[in-house]
């Protein structure tokens, strides 16, 4: 099989990419950055797929800075939902698999119980309204042949996310204040990443015109932010004080759910994923980073 993943520089992309580099895989996997495939421009993304042809296309890309995309809600769209729109509309008349990465920010984080897939979706941000139009769009574009993944508070050893910021500051500072009252559960791009790679090879995913679905998927387990930070800071010994601080004192430009917790056990069933517990992949993570074997 020949493989799209867009998002290459990504913390999904580079673990997808990480990943395969260690396995013995037959298919063919492309990876694409902006330059070359610019979801923020219609005619760059038309005029890819004029001369690439592909039978799964991995959409990892999208505009995720949760407060700018309040203050840039057209360039957001732009990549969230128009160029998803498309790329499902080509992938559709290409006969492509798509597998599209979304998030639990499509929900408005008011339930008491984890999020099925099922479940009415009513986000409260810019950045999640344009996360869901992409689902929708895709439903429309493709009623077969596409997967939707929600996923949550992704992480890995590539940076530029909530254990790196933890980690940096964490050794800079003598105390942090850490958000206390918003919940759910991380996700290690590199067990989605090879969740992934499983759903690819999968015969429920590849037999051609199965309807398209939406499934979950993180980490098993939930914690706060400050649980979460918590347990950064003792796995990797650093001797940082933190303070609990609700979200009513933590302001931010964009709106943050309470409670986005999500049932995985569909994903699970469906394609026979092990789901690891967050503490342990969490570990896994730290321990790639100590040893500096990215």
């Amino acid at each position: 099989m020949k493989i799209l993943v867009i998002g290459e520089n990504g913390q999904l992309g580079k673990s997808i990419k990480n990943v395969i580099g260690k396995k013995q895989l037959n298919d063919t996997f492309i990876f694409v950055v902006r330059d070359q495939l610019d979801l923020s421009n219609n005619h760059s993304i038309a005029n890819y797929f004029k001369s690439h042809r592909f039978d799964v296309i991995v959409n990892c890309a999208a505009y995720t800075s949760v407060d700018k995309a309040e203050l840039e809600i057209e360039a957001a769209d732009k990549i969230n939902h128009l160029a998803v729109k498309q790329i499902a509309e080509i992938a559709n008349h290409h006969k492509t698999k798509l597998i599209h990465i979304s998030t639990d920010y499509v929900f408005d984080g008011e339930s008491d119980n984890p999020y099925s897939e099922s479940d009415k979706t009513n986000p409260i941000n810019v950045y999640g309204k344009t996360k869901l139009a992409g689902e929708q769009a895709i439903f429309l574009a493709m009623p077969n042949n596409a997967i939707i993944i929600r996923t949550s508070w992704v992480y890995s050893e590539f940076g530029n996310n909530f254990v790196d910021t933890i980690l940096r500051l964490g050794n800079e500072q003598e105390e942090l204040n850490i958000v206390c009252d918003q919940l759910g559960s991380p996700t290690y791009a590199n067990d989605l990443a090879i969740a992934i790679l499983q759903i690819i090879n999968n015969e429920k995913f590849y037999s051609f015109n199965t309807r398209t679905q939406i499934f979950h998927y993180s980490n098993k387990g939930s914690c706060s932010w400050y649980a979460f930070a918590k347990e950064v800071v003792e796995l990797a010994s650093i001797d940082c004080a933190l303070k609990t601080i609700t979200t009513e004192n933590y302001k931010t430009i964009a709106m943050r759910p309470k409670n986005t917790l999500m049932n995985k056990d569909k994903i699970s069933k469906t394609f026979g994923l092990e789901i690891y517990d967050w503490k342990k992949s969490l570990q896994d993570c730290l321990d790639k980073i100590a040893s500096n074997t990215i």
